[in-house]
């Protein structure tokens, strides 16, 4: 993995069985470049293949999580084909990591703006201090929200207030965004990465592969019927029982030993709001 003392604006680091990736451009408040767009490609496909990381944290270096599209390339003149194919080249890695089979935490400090919003709520928890911010701030530049953000900001706020988002393009505090769902836990600044960890490492002992299956019949669930949901239910739980972490429950249970992967007895890490 990345050595975290370079200067890419990308960097993959390991702690245990966790993998913590932050975006590394702290002077533009981590806005999103070309660099970092194939750097954050770069570390999705290490990720995805490295079977020994149990659970991600997403974060950004200095006082900001991602103030969104760098504004500087944005101002670059293109083609309406070229503007699409770039988006189009974004999702590419954008679905691999809202769709990563292990379990991603955000921790979100100063602002998640535009795309770096999209990246918080790629996240499956979103950690975040009390001086967070969030803004769908697409309307003010006169952009429509990217980077997946129209894909998944309703199904965690619902419609009606994902409209009102974007189309205010208002700042919300780390209170208002845990109020609406978008953020799972509040935390003071100097305990966000601890916290992060702490909460990532409850996975550690987790069956990490049905989570992942689980995650992935999850985030289809709002475009499926009962019925093709069940078959998706079906084929997963057939996975799962064949797996030997379930033999392994099983035999634990049959000899009375406490399970492999217990949430109530991990640590609980740094003070925490929610």
């Amino acid at each position: 993995m990345t050595d975290a003392t370079t200067a890419a604006p990308v960097l993959l680091a390991r702690q245990g069985a966790t993998a913590v990736l932050t975006l590394n451009r702290p002077a533009q408040r981590n806005a999103i470049d070309d660099g970092m767009r194939e750097g954050l490609e770069a570390a999705i496909a290490e990720l995805r293949a490295d079977e020994t990381v149990r659970a991600v944290i997403l974060t950004g270096a200095g006082q900001n999580f991602c103030a969104g599209g760098d504004l500087a390339a944005l101002g670059i003149r293109r083609t309406a084909w070229q503007g699409r194919e770039r988006i189009r080249r974004l999702h590419r890695w954008f679905r691999e990591l809202s769709n990563l089979e292990k379990p991603v935490i955000a921790a979100v400090d100063g602002s998640a703006f535009g795309a770096g919003l999209s990246l918080a709520l790629a996240a499956d928890f979103v950690v975040a201090t009390d001086r967070a911010r969030f803004c769908a701030v697409f309307a003010r530049v006169g952009l429509v929200p990217d980077l997946g953000a129209m894909w998944l900001l309703p199904r965690i706020v619902g419609l009606q207030r994902a409209k009102e988002l974007f189309f205010s393009a208002r700042i919300l505090s780390a209170a208002q965004a845990q109020d609406l769902g978008l953020v799972f836990r509040i935390v003071p600044q100097a305990d966000l990465i601890d916290a992060a960890l702490a909460l990532a490492a409850r996975f550690h002992t987790a069956p990490t592969e049905v989570i992942g299956i689980t995650k992935t019949v999850l985030n289809q669930s709002f475009n499926l019927d009962q019925a093709a949901l069940a078959e998706l239910e079906a084929a997963a739980q057939a996975i799962a029982l064949a797996g030997d972490y379930h033999s392994d429950a099983v035999e634990r249970f049959r000899e009375r030993k406490p399970p492999a992967f217990d949430w109530n007895s991990a640590p609980d890490g740094p003070a925490t709001k929610g």
